[in-house]
């Protein structure tokens, strides 16, 4: 039996050391080739010192061109089983070629974190206001949502958040890091213990 073709589509290359969403998607390769896929990577991204090299997991990499038509025949030769669209962005630019060349492909969305969330909760700050999750924002990522076979979701918070949008549970599928468990929560301290913590996002900093 042959091995299924799984083709991630990356707005960068992952880069595990250096951001929490190029972790996600290494340990979702990982996954894959654990089950015994063929699992290839494609961007449209220049590498950087920062980039994993997914050769050594034996992952088949692929540099493509935005926008072009090019990756629609690239695509059509090598007719994946699986399709996974690591943010939204990359399904609003990729996901109507694999549809129009690949319909019986299965698409999957890995939402990182819902970006609309986080989008609200910065202009909340910004503004001074209360969080309003009902924006441009929203209304991009949930079209993906809708568009895709299945989503993966990272937080439980999300997931009852888009409940309120009345987004079919059957697409959506709770995944949160595959992390081994370091301790139990009962030898976590409570939150009034905890202190002197903060995190910056972006890699910006």
């Amino acid at each position: 039996m042959l091995a299924r073709k799984v083709l991630f589509i990356g707005l960068v290359w992952p880069e595990p050391t250096s951001s929490a969403a190029g972790t996600r998607i290494i340990q979702l390769i990982q996954l894959f080739l654990a089950n015994g896929d063929e699992v290839h990577f494609a961007s449209a991204a220049s590498k950087s010192d920062f980039s994993f090299e997914l050769t050594t997991l034996g992952v088949i990499e692929h540099e493509i061109k935005l926008n072009d038509s090019s990756f629609n025949d690239w695509l059509k030769e090598l007719n994946p089983f699986i399709v996974v669209f690591d943010r939204f962005m990359i399904e609003e630019q990729y996901g109507w070629r694999v549809q129009q060349e690949c319909p019986n492909t299965l698409r999957i969305l890995d939402t990182e974190d819902l970006h609309f969330l986080r989008h609200a909760r910065q202009q909340a700050h910004k503004l001074k206001t209360e969080v309003d999750h009902y924006n441009e924002v929203t209304k991009r990522e949930i079209a993906a949502i809708l568009r895709c076979d299945l989503s993966l979701i990272i937080s439980q918070t999300e997931m009852d958040l888009l409940q309120k949008f009345n987004i079919c549970e059957h697409i959506l599928y709770y995944l949160p890091f595959l992390e081994e468990a370091i301790s139990t929560t009962e030898n976590w301290k409570d939150f009034e213990e905890r202190k002197d913590f903060i995190f910056i996002g972006n890699y910006l900093h």
